[in-house]
């Protein structure tokens, strides 16, 4: 049986891209319908195209690269953008094809959350961060080790998060940030 690895590729139920450098060489269907956009306005563009901000551009791909060295492979759930500008919740997971140099070359799944996980707030690139670590239940100084603050600066963000939302109570939070 002859198996069409493209067909199988562009028809994928989920985003999918090929990377160099950060760079989208090539992605399927379902990506472009994700992002709003054309194949042909995607390849050779940057990923920073997708993010919110070019901070978090910066700040993931940082984090990520002792990740994928140590493990090959990523995941996480993100605020990233749409060409039309809006903001929703995505998963993404990656697998470097070298993991000692993980940018140079990978493959990445983008799932679309936004109909399980609004995006309502308007929240900074840090405040999208902390939000994300509070959805994966971790607690304040396990989000500063991940993020590379400290836990009483995430605190601050935590209760920014929790005016933002009217949140009374770090539950209450995440029930609101899921519930968008």
């Amino acid at each position: 049986m002859d198996v069409d690895y493209r067909l199988a590729f562009d028809m994928a139920p989920v985003g999918l891209v090929l990377s160099r450098h950060r760079i989208m060489v090539d992605c399927n269907r379902h990506f472009c319908e994700m992002f709003g956009a054309s194949r042909e306005v995607l390849m050779g563009q940057s990923f920073r195209l997708l993010y919110p901000s070019a901070d978090e551009y910066e700040r993931i791909g940082e984090r990520l690269v002792p990740i994928l060295n140590a493990k090959g492979y990523y995941s996480d759930s993100r605020i990233m953008r749409r060409l039309s500008g809006e903001m929703f919740w995505c998963h993404v997971s990656g697998r470097a094809v070298n993991r000692q140099a993980p940018h140079e070359s990978g493959i990445w799944s983008f799932e679309d959350m936004s109909a399980q996980r609004p995006v309502k707030a308007d929240l900074t690139g840090r405040e999208r961060e902390v939000a994300a670590r509070l959805l994966e239940g971790l607690t304040s100084k396990e989000i500063g080790k991940a993020l590379g603050i400290s836990h009483r600066t995430v605190e601050i963000y935590r209760a920014r998060l929790m005016r933002k939302y009217g949140a009374s109570t770090a539950a209450d939070l995440v029930h609101k940030l899921v519930a968008g």
